[in-house]
């Protein structure tokens, strides 16, 4: 699925395009697979701080139901992590770049990294982190995320660090650069991976696939949907390989509410 040029744990090489059409309105034989951070809701001094938009709450549901429940999130955080942040919602997702896969049926999968291995990992960057003040360590479960958002002067030595740190515990896990911050995930897992799961489980499976995120990491998706005839959907700024683009949030929100109003989907 990845693109000529592309490296399979960081994600397919971002072709360098800035005039991208915006999707078009979301019909009844789409499977839409959404991204949180960047694409629904917007950044936060914490993870835990970010505000949740009471249109999207009653709009992610009248998707669903236009798409036969063929919804998922897609995201770096936790499943239990979503929940918190959704509690009127339980949707299909795959947590911590698809460490966690939670279906349609409410089942949840778990892909889990080495015990040992990811013990003495949390507590090599938990040093890093007590070292430096403005750094924090997020502890996912099967992730681990050091932000610098507080440092980011910082920045190039965490990339160093951590990027030495994997080398003491073996070829387990890869780097992914976010925002702000440097994540650790176990090797072969991306959201890709995940979107590729749910295309074969029901009732995603034969429908068109449609991905929006707005991040490096989201950069595996495209490729995937992209492989299967989809639609890829970049949100904001930047190097991308998506073959649409949406300019921030708000586009995002206008797009799924029209999307709820089209008549494939549905009247409000």
């Amino acid at each position: 699925m990845m693109s000529n040029g592309s490296d399979p744990e960081r994600g397919p090489a971002p072709r360098r395009s800035t005039r991208l059409p915006p999707p078009p309105p979301l019909s009844a034989d789409c499977a839409l697979f959404l991204d949180i951070d960047g694409t629904l809701v917007g950044d936060a001094p914490t993870p835990d701080a970010v505000r949740i938009d009471e249109e999207l709450v009653r709009v992610l549901p009248r998707i669903a139901a236009g798409l036969d429940n063929a919804l998922a999130l897609i995201t770096g955080r936790s499943i239990s992590g979503v929940d918190s942040l959704f509690p009127q919602l339980h949707l299909p997702m795959a947590g911590q770049h698809g460490t966690e896969h939670r279906d349609a049926d409410g089942n949840i999968h778990l892909n889990a990294p080495d015990p040992a291995s990811f013990a003495e990992l949390a507590k090599l960057l938990e040093a890093l982190a007590d070292r430096h003040p403005g750094l924090h360590l997020e502890d996912k479960g099967n992730t681990l995320a050091v932000h610098y958002r507080d440092a980011p002067q910082l920045a190039a030595h965490v990339h160093r660090v951590v990027r030495a740190t994997l080398h003491q515990v073996g070829d387990l896990y890869a780097l992914q650069p976010g925002k702000r911050m440097l994540e650790v995930r176990p090797r072969g897992r991306n959201k890709g991976t995940a979107i590729a799961e749910f295309m074969r489980e029901p009732p995603f499976a034969g429908r068109r696939p449609v991905f929006a995120g707005d991040d490096v990491a989201d950069e595996f998706g495209f490729a995937v949907v992209d492989g299967m005839g989809g639609w890829s959907v970049k949100v904001g700024r930047g190097r991308t390989g998506a073959r649409y683009r949406l300019p921030d949030i708000p586009a995002v929100m206008q797009w799924l509410v029209t999307s709820v109003l089209a008549a494939s989907l549905g009247s409000p």
